[in-house]
């Protein structure tokens, strides 16, 4: 059995005391490794590692740090069978989607590296005819980067490429229910030759990883998380006033109106909900469909998610995976069941599974009101609620009714109808005729309590720069 170490300073380090994480398969509950906790001891080192490593990375021309992150897609795909083999143990995947995550983190990686050579600062007018205005764009220092479970590789390479090429060096905390799949990383760190210092891995309790948030010489913290996250690094960020960048919840509505292509709605909803057993934060969780298609809709539903299989994915790709622990399991049906008390109907699923693992049906309610909590919170699982509506107005203002804003979805085949939602919808991102994936040249960022800041594209790495005004006259 694996027992991973902390990496700090270019090395895996000797843990300081005997307390570890049991790390275990959602699959099977059994216990697929072990990993040393790092001490407040341990995180300061790491943090001081990545600010005295910080002003040589930084100094370095952007095309120097674009070599290095090319060096470290390399290594991520040859070390590809290793990281997704964690992966797959740790969460459930299957390993074939395993292995390719870390090959899809690879290209993000590329794609910064790109940056290397285009981050630009401004030249701006001067009301004096003899003074220019050099506005020139810099590292933030040392960025602190909190990964969550559901894409752990993937998501590490989206927060610390944008956090490399832009000169910062990065003190990474893996999620504790997926963490070997980032110490199989750090093998690809120490591949790609990176100075010491500038990438640093640890595994954190929430003591530890708040003395790395506070530390003084982190200067933005990066956070893909729950909302009650997001508030925690809120305050973390107050100690010493640094930055931070948040995707938080989502509770991504789909509109499905009377001229959609229905088959392409319903496999787009399937799928969304059943990929990962539905823990994605643009994964939908309201249906808006039009009453006049609403019952051939809800019918192709029910027929597709009735024949979904649930399973191990290590027996059978095909089957739906596990989510990530029995808490979330329970916390989930008991949503389903207080939605019931509360009127709603469950068309498909809304049972727990009797054996191992942490397996729970896709479950489609219906009878649901805008009020309840089935439609207001995040469910963060493979359960979706499915209303109806009458006009275009009447299904956007109950798409914006809502505490969240990260992505939303219509499927229409006119265009007046798409266009009117895109310029009116409160939500960072709009899906016209295909469900949400992330393009990451685009920028992934939550309106309302979704987050702020954001991940991805030019907008998502010029996060990671601070600017500066050169004022001069001559």
């Amino acid at each position: 059995m694996q027992h991973y170490k902390n990496f700090i300073n270019n090395q895996f380090v000797a843990p300081q005391n005997s307390e570890t994480i049991a790390v275990c398969n959602p699959a099977t509950d059994e216990i697929v490794a072990h990993v040393s906790l790092a001490t407040a001891q341990e995180a300061t080192t790491a943090t001081n590692a990545a600010a005295s490593a910080q002003k040589a990375w930084g100094k370095l021309p952007g095309a120097e740090r674009a070599k290095a992150l090319h060096r470290l897609a390399d290594a991520l795909v040859a070390r590809a069978p290793d990281i997704g083999t964690a992966l797959a143990l740790e969460s459930g995947k299957s390993l074939s989607d395993a292995t390719n995550e870390a090959i899809y983190a690879a290209e993000i990686c590329r794609y910064h590296a790109e940056w290397g050579r285009r981050i630009e600062g401004e030249i701006i007018p001067s009301d004096s005819p003899s003074e220019n205005l050099l506005l020139q764009r810099e590292p933030i220092g040392v960025a602190a980067c909190l990964i969550p479970f559901n894409y752990p590789v993937y998501t590490l390479l989206r927060k610390i490429a944008p956090a490399l090429i832009t000169g910062n060096t990065v003190v990474v905390r893996p999620s504790n229910n997926t963490p070997c799949s980032a110490f199989e990383i750090a093998k690809a760190v120490l591949d790609a030759q990176f100075p010491d210092g500038v990438v640093n891995i640890l595994a954190m309790g929430h003591a530890t990883a708040e003395v790395v948030c506070t530390h003084p010489k982190v200067g933005i913290i990066t956070l893909t998380g729950s909302v009650n996250a997001g508030r925690k690094v809120l305050e973390y960020s107050q100690v010493n006033i640094a930055k931070s960048s948040l995707e938080l919840g989502g509770k991504t509505p789909v509109i499905v109106a009377a001229d959609a292509d229905l088959e392409s709605a319903a496999n787009g909803i399937v799928s969304s909900k059943t990929t990962h057993c539905g823990q994605i934060c643009t994964g939908v969780e309201r249906v808006y469909v039009h009453r006049a298609v609403y019952p051939q809709l809800l019918k192709l539903l029910k027929e597709k998610l009735s024949a979904v299989q649930i399973g191990d994915r290590a027996g059978n790709p095909s089957h739906m995976g596990p989510l990530v622990s029995a808490t979330a399991r329970t916390n989930i049906h008991a949503m389903v069941e207080r939605a019931v008390a509360d009127g709603a109907t469950i068309e498909v699923g809304g049972y727990i599974p009797e054996g191992k693992g942490n397996f729970y049906p896709p479950t489609m309610l219906t009878n649901c009101r805008q009020d309840m909590e089935i439609v207001q919170e995040e469910i963060f699982g493979p359960v979706f609620c499915v209303l109806q509506y009458e006009t275009t107005e009447e299904a956007l203002a109950l798409a914006n009714d809502h505490q969240f804003g990260l992505s939303s979805v219509i499927y229409t085949e006119n265009y007046r109808d798409a266009m009117f939602i895109a310029n009116n919808i409160e939500a960072g991102e709009l899906y016209i005729n295909r469900m949400p994936a992330d393009p990451y040249q685009g920028y992934h960022s939550g309106w309302k309590r979704s987050g702020l800041g954001g991940d991805d594209g030019k907008h998502g790495m010029l996060e990671f720069t601070q600017t500066r005004l050169v004022v001069m006259k001559y």
